[in-house]
């Protein structure tokens, strides 16, 4: 069915308000909607199938999953209210917290942290507990069976051993939990800090605040916090816990001091007891500030009054409306799951950190009151590759206050943000323009070109970069083997300054600044100075400009020359010039040879690649530096193994494993959940800063999806089928379609792209050298 399509809007709702949601809610329940189809629990386990996964890590270390949450939270909100069962701070390598791995069956706590992933870095726990906990040695982790565990879009709900049921729901900046306790005389909620520590405050008989030491991933939250129950509670005091065998956080002897208000420092917890000889049910609403004045602000504003059902009607509300952008017709239940399963993971980024008029606060402590919604920083070298591309079609007005906020933070700091190797920022502005979103384009540029001109700034080596044109690496002693040997990753960060400045080149060029085009269009070139033509393979350079050896494209973590890559991964890292790797490569038929044996030759590990996972051959969807590699036949007159490649990661590496959770690898801030919604809905942006789209296989009958604008593209599969998964013919509007690949304004009025399918490859479809998408080296985008 056709399903509204509302403008989305804050979710801040009165009392009576919430309760009219609830009710229309239950009335129309009866419908199945996409957000029935949700489920957060995907992408929170790791693929079972050792050929599939790749990854072998130490014993007792677990494999990567999606390391998503299933916690409750409301789209792009900045709290939400999760599940932790695993200790973030001793169980992952490497500063990766994931609260929440599938396969655990003991539940540490519950926190209303800063969104998913990384949510309760900093952040207090909370813990109903049931009989007398206080005598040790007491650990407060709770078995729970698997089957009493429910997640959907704003909730998540589960049965601990002892009949303890905890349900979670959220607001846009506050959080909501229920404890529903079994009859008993000793029943209490322990909120405690994490390692980073803090003070912990008892304040009256019905409320526990304090301010935690926040960790970088949490600064902009604010450290206060106040948690206010819905009942008095009977006793209180304080207690502090400490790390034991295997990550438990035990309580010893002398460390519960009843009647005591206030602790500070490390694991600093308060306790409160509740009357419970009848069973009970008692709510705790918690919000951060970077003052108790606003955290208690936020809670007064969003959640008035005491309502788990309305705030839980509310944000199963939100998520309908926006899920309700897409509508699939076919496909299995299996991959109706998957699909708004991910879609609604590719919402994890960016989120709200601050409203208008509230106070934000930066890494390095300045603060300052913003005049607008502020969000989250942009994890650049993850999502820009795809999630932002899927923003720009769903939710536009997100993606111009999301280049506001960054715009402003530029201006804050004196440059624009980046992350990890690129600078990809550009990748953002330069797509949104090509897909018509206002904004002042041309302030964003200045500081787009400053981060790629100013050697003090943002982008490490820039000097040697401009001087050189590329990056040079240092053979660290002993060429110690993977997984994380020390060097500057050159290779690598001249690959990705040189498709940000090729990026860069043109949007400088449709702003009229014809010398700064002709200067970063040049260095967009400069890929070619890594490309070694006698391997066929992009590899590191010492500062005289000699390879780097021992070279082996094999390696799973060549980390003195690259990062979470191996030299097969990276040699299709020129996503806006492949008609120029192409011809490096020595024209199509090489080319199509070379990539065949990509997704060919078995993966060999040479040591630990904790995000070498989700393979094909050598091809790793679990990571983002090679994800668009299926797409790249396309450009070599080859689009039906895109077709057939498609069709396969889809199926083996999202959800195959016992579950049906698993996720090849992390989905860092949605961007491994937004290439399943894209590829299923069949088509993908190789490179999102320009306006064009490769079409692959959709796996539904019928897509419809409605733009941001209101106009809607439909994508149609007849004769669709897991064996009929080649395109035999295709029309646009009606319109007979030969290309692989359409534009951005062949669909901004609305579009029905239908594809006639069938089991067998049509090889003279779309595999003409006119039909290949534009390209760096084929003319100007």
């Amino acid at each position: 069915m056709i399903h509204a399509v509302f403008p989305l809007r804050a979710l801040i709702l009165t009392a009576g308000a919430l309760a009219a949601v609830t009710v229309g809610a239950q009335s129309a329940r009866s419908v199945r909607e996409p957000v029935d189809e949700a489920n957060p629990l995907v992408g929170t386990a790791p693929l079972d199938r050792a050929d599939l996964l790749g990854n072998a890590p130490p014993p007792g270390e677990p494999a990567y999953s999606g390391q998503t949450s299933p916690g409750a939270r409301v789209p792009h909100s900045g709290v939400e209210v999760a599940p932790v069962n695993v200790n973030i701070e001793l169980s992952y390598p490497f500063g990766v917290p994931a609260p929440y791995h599938y396969p655990n069956a003991t539940m540490i706590g519950f926190t209303a942290g800063g969104g998913p992933t990384y949510g309760g870095w900093a952040k207090p726990f909370f813990m109903p507990v049931v009989g007398d906990w206080t005598v040790p040695p007491a650990y407060t982790r709770v078995h729970y069976d698997k089957a009493r565990e429910t997640a959907a879009p704003g909730y998540y709900s589960v049965e601990l051993d002892g009949g303890t049921k905890v349900e979670l729901t959220a607001t846009r900046l506050s959080g909501l939990m229920q404890f529903t306790f079994p009859r008993t005389d000793r029943a209490a909620v322990l909120v405690n800090l994490p390692r980073a520590g803090g003070t912990v405050e008892v304040v009256g008989d019905r409320m526990i605040r304090g301010l935690s030491t926040p960790g970088d991933r949490d600064v902009a939250d604010g450290p206060y916090f106040i948690a206010e129950f819905s009942k008095p509670f009977t006793g209180f005091g304080t207690f502090r816990k400490s790390p034991g065998d295997n990550a438990i956080w035990g309580i010893g002897d002398k460390d519960v001091e009843a009647n005591r208000r206030a602790i500070a420092g490390s694991y600093a917890g308060g306790y409160l007891k509740f009357a419970a000889r009848d069973g009970a049910t008692v709510q705790v609403k918690v919000a951060h500030g970077h003052s108790y004045a606003e955290a208690e602000a936020r809670l007064r504003a969003e959640q008035p009054g005491w309502n788990f059902a309305g705030v839980r009607g509310a944000a199963r509300a939100a998520w309908a409306r926006l899920l309700n952008r897409v509508e699939v017709t076919g496909g299995t239940p299996r991959q109706r799951q998957l699909f708004y399963s991910t879609l609604f993971q590719s919402f994890a980024s960016p989120r709200l950190v601050a409203r208008k008029s509230e106070t934000l606060v930066r890494r390095g402590g300045e603060a300052s009151v913003v005049a607008y919604d502020r969000y989250s920083p942009v994890p650049y070298w993850d999502t820009a590759r795809n999630q932002l591309t899927l923003l720009e079609l769903i939710d536009p007005d997100l993606v111009a206050a999301t280049m506001r906020s960054e715009l402003e933070t530029a201006r804050e700091r004196g440059y624009m943000n980046t992350s990890f190797h690129g600078d990809h920022a550009v990748l953002m502005y330069l797509g949104a323009m090509e897909r018509g979103i206002p904004f002042d384009y041309a302030a964003a540029y200045d500081y787009l070109r400053k981060n790629a001109t100013d050697t003090k700034g943002p982008r490490g080596y820039l000097d040697e970069y401009a001087a050189r044109g590329w990056i040079a690496d240092i053979v660290p002693e002993g060429n110690p083997s993977p997984p994380y040997a020390g060097g500057k990753a050159g290779m690598d960060k001249t690959l990705e300054y040189a498709w940000d400045d090729y990026a860069l080149a043109q949007f400088a060029r449709r702003l009229g600044k014809t010398e700064d085009a002709a200067l970063f269009g040049k260095r967009g070139s400069n890929w070619r100075n890594v490309f070694d033509r006698s391997t066929g393979f992009m590899r590191g350079r010492t500062a005289d400009g000699k390879w780097i050896t021992p070279f082996d494209p094999q390696e799973p973590y060549y980390n003195f020359a690259s990062k979470e890559a191996s030299g097969w991964s990276n040699l299709w890292l020129v996503p806006h010039d492949v008609a120029g790797l192409v011809g490096a490569l020595g024209g199509s038929a090489a080319f199509n040879a070379k990539l065949d044996a990509f997704f060919n030759t078995p993966y060999t590990p040479k040591g630990i690649c904790r995000d070498c996972t989700g393979l094909i051959g050598q091809y790793v969807q679990g990571n983002q530096p090679d994800q668009h590699a299926p797409y790249l036949y396309a450009w070599s007159g080859q689009p039906w193994k895109t077709q057939r490649l498609v069709r396969r990661v889809l199926a083996d590496l999202y959800g195959s494993d016992a579950a049906g959770y698993g996720y090849p690898g992390m989905d860092d801030q949605g961007s491994t959940s937004s290439w399943y919604v894209l590829s299923a809905m069949g088509f993908y942006p190789v490179d999102p800063s320009t306006p064009h789209y490769i079409i692959g296989s959709p796996i539904f009958d019928r897509v419809r999806l409605t733009m941001g604008s209101g106009k809607v593209l439909e994508v149609v599969a007849r004769n669709n089928s897991a064996a009929n998964m080649y395109i035999q013919s295709a029309t646009l509007n009606g319109r007979p379609w030969t290309r692989p690949w359409f534009s951005h304004a062949d669909i901004k009025a609305g579009a029905t792209l239908v594809l006639m399918m069938g089991p067998k490859p049509n090889t003279g479809w779309g595999s003409a050298p006119s039909a290949a998408p534009p390209s760096a080296s084929g003319g100007v985008q």
